[in-house]
């Protein structure tokens, strides 16, 4: 495109906004790019009239658009209408207004959990809309599905190219590290980080079997700006490791037991819920494109991401 790029990122404050501004501040950011990094301070996205005066106020040529409400499987099975109601409002102001204000591109942000419950293995881009989500989080699921409705209805009408990503299980620093609402990362984290300092067992919630890939925060950052600059479809792209490097909750609390440097006990409660026992992903597609790319390994990413958190004790949401 002619002109400077100005890419307004919603959801600037959480954790892959903060990674996008770190890799951009890095050395990735390019020579008349001007970034914008909205929190929920800014603006209040559930408003259309919010919305509207802050596209107004900062005229982007592109958006990242990450503001949500979310939450862990706990909080979205307690309040299933908010999280469908809230998303759906934010999503169709964001996307309606990049486009009343002649946005280029919009490229915004899925989850693996959208795919359908009942599904072959490993899952990729074509399957979306194939049949249910997992009911512990639907209200979510779907919200975040009509993402994809919105974008190919807004290319076939206007012709716009507005596209999505889908990233596997993010982790890093500026997370939330709520124990009770977060993710289960940063929620064994911080329980760690509990049991550590009061010398305790750490306990865990689940059997430890169920896999997940996790992609950390920084390397989702960078391919945020790949697809921002490169990425040309409207169909979503999933941003993942491999198959092959998916691991068992077990293996996460392993890592992070590591990182913590935590040398008591580990106890598993296995009365507690598991969610979805997997949900692979496949990364053909972005591995098509991007032959080379290179992830932080697990291990580094988990003793990165537990150093922040003990560092940052104080600021951290939890």
């Amino acid at each position: 495109m002619d002109g400077p790029m100005r890419v307004l990122v919603t959801g600037g404050s959480g954790l892959v906004g903060r990674a996008i501004e770190r890799v951009v501040k890095e050395g990735e950011g390019r020579e008349g790019e001007e970034w914008i990094f909205l929190s929920s301070k800014d603006a209040n996205l559930m408003s259309a009239e919010e919305t509207r005066s802050v596209f107004q106020k900062h005229r982007p040529t592109h958006v990242i658009h990450l503001a949500a409400m979310v939450g862990g499987l706990f909080r979205n099975m307690r309040q299933n209408l908010d999280f469908w109601r809230n998303n759906v409002f934010i999503n169709d102001n964001v996307l309606q207004t990049a486009h009343e204000f002649g946005v280029v591109k919009v490229v915004s942000c899925l989850s693996t959990c959208i795919f359908p419950d009942k599904t072959t293995y490993p899952i990729d881009e074509t399957m979306i809309h194939n049949g249910p989500p997992h009911e512990s989080n639907f209200g979510y699921a779907y919200a975040k599905r009509m993402i994809d409705v919105h974008n190919r209805a807004c290319c076939q009408q206007y012709g716009r190219r507005y596209t999505a990503v889908i990233p596997t299980n993010v982790f890093g620093p500026h997370d939330n590290f709520n124990i009770e609402d977060g993710h289960v990362l940063p929620g064994l984290i911080h329980k760690t980080y509990m049991a550590k300092k009061e010398g305790k067992a750490l306990q865990v919630w689940g059997s430890g079997r169920p896999l997940r890939q996790f992609i950390y925060s920084v390397d989702l950052a960078r391919l945020f700006l790949w697809v921002l600059r490169d990425y040309d479809e409207v169909e979503p792209i999933i941003l993942s490791v491999r198959e092959e490097d998916e691991l068992s909750i077990k293996d996460a609390v392993n890592a992070v037991v590591e990182g913590m440097e935590f040398k008591g006990d580990v106890i598993y409660d296995t009365s507690k819920a598991d969610g979805q026992f997997k949900k692979t992903a496949s990364n053909a597609k972005l591995r098509k494109y991007l032959p080379d790319f290179k992830f932080t390994p697990f291990k580094a990413a988990m003793k990165e991401t537990c150093d922040w958190f003990e560092a940052n004790y104080d600021i951290a949401r939890k």
